[in-house]
This record gives C-alpha cells, sequence and structure tokens, in this order.
C-alpha cells in the first residue's frame, strides 16, 4: 500500500455515512476527522490524490429538495405532512437560488436546514451516481451541470430541486 505519511498504526478510511475520508488508528480504536499529529501533510495529498477517485462514469452532486402536497412522499424529516402547493414550493426554492447566487450562502449549508431530503445532513451531498440511479430529469441536468456549477428549478416527482455538481 502507499505511504500516505501518516504516523504508526494510522490508516485513511472512508465514511459511507459522510462519503469522506477519516483516519483511524487499528491499535487505539481513535478515529478523526483531521489529520492526526505527526502527519507528513506532502505524503498524505499525494496519496489522497492518487487513492480518492470517483468512480468512472459518476459524478457527485448535491442538492436542495422542497417537496409539495403533490410529491410522490409528501412528508420529510423537517415535516410530516407537507401542504404547500407546488407553486410555493418553486417560490420557496427561487428564493434559495437567489441567495445562493448572491454568495450569501452555499448550496449545502442551506440544505442542511432547509432540505426536505434526509441527504441534509450531508449537505445535500447524494454521493457518486451513475446514469440511470436517479430521476431522469434529475440526472439530466445534474450530468449537464459543470463541477460547481448550480441548477435552476428541476421538478421531478420527489418535489423541485436545486443541483449543484459538485464532481
Amino acid at each position: 500500500m502507499a505511504d500516505a505519511g501518516l504516523p504508526t498504526g494510522w490508516e485513511v478510511r472512508h465514511s459511507n455515512s459522510k462519503n469522506l475520508p477519516y483516519f483511524f488508528n487499528a491499535s487505539s480504536k481513535e478515529s478523526r476527522w483531521e489529520p492526526p499529529e505527526g502527519t507528513d501533510m506532502e505524503k498524505l495529498k499525494v496519496y489522497m490524490a492518487q487513492n480518492t477517485r470517483k468512480p468512472e462514469g459518476k459524478i457527485r452532486a448535491a442538492h436542495l429538495l422542497v417537496k409539495h402536497k403533490d410529491s410522490r412522499r409528501p412528508s420529510s424529516w423537517k415535516e410530516q405532512n407537507i401542504t404547500r402547493t407546488k407553486e410555493e414550493a418553486i417560490d420557496i426554492l427561487k428564493g434559495h437560488e437567489a441567495r445562493i447566487r448572491l454568495g450569501e450562502v452555499s448550496l449545502g449549508n442551506l440544505a442542511q436546514t432547509e432540505s426536505d431530503c434526509s441527504s441534509a445532513k450531508k449537505h445535500g451531498d447524494l454521493g457518486p451516481f451513475g446514469k440511470g440511479e436517479m430521476q431522469k430529469e434529475f440526472e439530466e441536468v445534474a450530468f449537464a451541470l459543470e463541477p460547481g456549477q448550480v441548477s435552476n428549478v428541476v421538478e421531478t416527482a420527489s418535489g423541485v430541486h436545486l443541483i449543484q455538481r459538485l464532481e
């Protein structure tokens, strides 16, 4: 295995729940998000660049979902019974879009509190996905975006979304 520049006993692992790398010491069972003291940061950067590639043909995106009463499942972690109309959901999302475009807030930070999707706890990050894994309307827009770019309002059976392509 390549040298990650970590002190003896430490290794890089991947968190499935947060879709991020973390550092684990097998002997002490300690885990942490930040590299442990004594890490050679230059070696770690090289290691991470070589070992954290996304699967071939997949992209990574985050989204902010606002559901409405006609959504496929009109409930969320925030609200048991969603009663807003589709038009109200679009208006809410356009307000969020304006704040993001003005640079007041990032899509990820806004998704944490405003998204009706359970991905909110991961800043809206859906992790890597390929073609055929998301609803068609969502997928078409996500794959057309450049990394960092945020979509306009996208309508799917789940509700209305803003999508940001991450990778």
